[in-house]
C-alpha cells in the first residue's frame, strides 16, 4: 500500500510540474540556483542597492515595529549581502573597464593628432 502512495505522489509531482524554482547546480555538490527576473542592468543595480540599504538599516537601527503576523521578524543581513554579492555583474564590469580604456586611448589619439 505504501508503494502505491509513493507512485501516486511521484505521478502527481510530474504532472503538476512542481519543484521548478530551484535548479540543481551540477558543478557543485548540494548547490542550487534560482532565477530572478529583471528588466535590465538598471533594475539589477537598483535591486543590489536596495539589498545593501536594507542591510545597512538592519545593522544600524533599533528593531522596527513588526507585525505580530510575522513569525520570525529578524533580518539575516548576511544572506542579503551574499545575494547582493552574487548579483554584482562582475563580467560586465570588466567589459566596462575595457571600453573605458579604449575611450581614453581614442581621446589621447585625437589630442595627439591636433
Amino acid at each position: 500500500m505504501e508503494e502505491s502512495n509513493t507512485e501516486e505522489i511521484i505521478s502527481l509531482m510530474q504532472k503538476a510540474n512542481f519543484f521548478k524554482t530551484l535548479k540543481q547546480d551540477y558543478k557543485k555538490e548540494n548547490a542550487f540556483t534560482a532565477e530572478i527576473q529583471l528588466s535590465g542592468y538598471n533594475d539589477l543595480i537598483v535591486t543590489i542597492s536596495d539589498l545593501l540599504k536594507a542591510s545597512i538599516l538592519a545593522l544600524d537601527s533599533e528593531p522596527p515595529y513588526v507585525s505580530g503576523s510575522i513569525f520570525n521578524p529578524e533580518i539575516n543581513v548576511m544572506t542579503l549581502l551574499e545575494i547582493a554579492l552574487q548579483l554584482l555583474p562582475l563580467g560586465e564590469i570588466e567589459l566596462l573597464d575595457a571600453m573605458h580604456k579604449l575611450h581614453l586611448k581614442q581621446g589621447e589619439d585625437v589630442n595627439s593628432a591636433k
